[in-house]
């Protein structure tokens, strides 16, 4: 599938392994990063989504989209875990749900450019989910740049492939897009309870963030090829 994604925020937590890892299911692992883990809350909009070489189509291209995530490990592969992906659009997440095998939800989404800022509004309404809203402002506060290689906010960012498990097989899809170029950010959280259903507390203090404003992203199908 090719997508655009548009003016996202990566707000990402130190959390202390030993609770992230009960929340991952078996077979993956968590990837740390010096021996930390991380959960990322990462709210944006997308455009343009379409089976690779069709046309866009309305009521499925364009809608928002807020993902809960970390990172984790299986046999040589690392790459994102999502534990919900909410979305703004019905259709979208129906489909999501049956190709891709992920948590998608359904949400009502509501997000407004005031000049430089965003303002983010998501509450899950997915019948038998677990309750979960956002109500957020965020902007960048500072010119883009390519994240050093090597460095936490470019392990962060830079990961090109997805793993979920469903029926005891471990599903993998590759990601392809450009490097990531961030922008340093400010946020301010008003109502944030993505994680609660997760039985993850967020730490106090603020989170670490990054802004950008735009990718091209293309997503292959889920493949059971590296299962057990």
């Amino acid at each position: 599938m090719a997508q655009r994604w548009h003016d996202l925020l990566f707000a990402h937590w130190e959390i202390v392994p030993e609770v992230l890892r009960r929340a991952i299911p078996e077979p993956l692992e968590l990837d740390l990063y010096a021996g930390t883990a991380w959960i990322g809350i990462v709210p944006f909009t997308m455009s343009g989504v379409r089976l690779r070489g069709t046309p866009t189509l309305p009521r499925l291209s364009a809608f928002p989209e807020l993902n809960v995530r970390t990172y984790v490990r299986h046999r040589d592969l690392a790459g994102v875990y999502f534990f919900s992906l909410d979305a703004g659009s019905r259709m979208a997440v129906a489909a999501a749900r049956r190709w891709y095998r992920l948590p998608y939800y359904r949400a009502r989404m509501e997000v407004h450019r005031l000049g430089g800022e965003i303002e983010y509004r998501s509450r899950r309404v997915h019948r038998g989910a677990a309750a979960a809203e956002l109500v957020m402002r965020y902007r960048p506060t500072g010119d883009a740049r390519l994240p050093a290689s090597g460095s936490l906010d470019h392990w962060l960012v830079e990961r090109y492939r997805l793993l979920t498990v469903s029926g005891g097989r471990v599903l993998v899809a590759e990601i392809h897009h450009p490097p990531w170029r961030l922008r340093p950010a400010a946020a301010e959280f008003h109502a944030n309870t993505m994680t609660r259903g997760l039985g993850i507390d967020l730490p106090e203090g603020e989170p670490r963030l990054a802004f950008a404003e735009r990718q091209k992203v293309l997503v292959w199908p889920p493949s059971d090829q590296h299962a057990n």
